[in-house]
């Protein structure tokens, strides 16, 4: 899997960045370039966090359920790791407001209203970048490992 980890890292960056643009252009009442191609981005989803939860499952096996998030993105830079739980937040208001906004409407038809692919959007970006700061952390953990192992006397014998 480590070999994976910076494709899919790459996969999820990319992921988040097309959902930010998604979430920035409906934020701003706009019709999404590309019309229904946006809901791949919903399928996109499950290309980079079914292997990020496989990777970070080895990592929760003895940690407490209230310290997972913070055992999971441990080896990200302070910076992100802030980054990665004000999302989180901004996720949940986002959410609220979604819900506020489109409930009592009549269901739409044809192409998503800007609030619909909003409130998509912010889970969108959740998830993809839960899933980039999961490979980041993965990948700073095996340099480091590695970097361990080749200096003299590092290997366990």
């Amino acid at each position: 899997m480590r070999v994976l980890t910076y494709p899919f890292m790459l996969i999820a960056g990319v992921g988040f960045l097309l959902s930010l643009i998604a979430h920035l252009v409906a934020l701003f009442g706009k019709s999404i370039p590309g019309g229904g191609l946006v809901w791949a981005l919903h399928v996109g989803i499950f290309m980079v966090w079914i292997p990020a939860i496989l990777i970070s499952k080895g990592k929760l096996d003895h940690v407490p359920a209230q310290r997972q998030l913070d055992a999971v993105i441990a080896e990200c830079p302070g910076w992100m790791r802030r980054a990665i739980k004000i999302l989180f937040a901004y996720a949940i208001v986002n959410f609220l407001l979604f819900i506020i906004s489109t409930t009592g409407h009549p269901r739409p038809t044809g192409s998503a209203p800007a609030a619909v692919i909003r409130g998509f959007s912010g889970h969108w970006m959740i998830f993809y970048s839960m899933a980039f700061v999961t490979f980041y952390s993965e990948a700073k953990s095996s340099r480091a490992k590695r970097e361990v192992q080749d200096r003299p006397g590092g290997r366990a014998s």
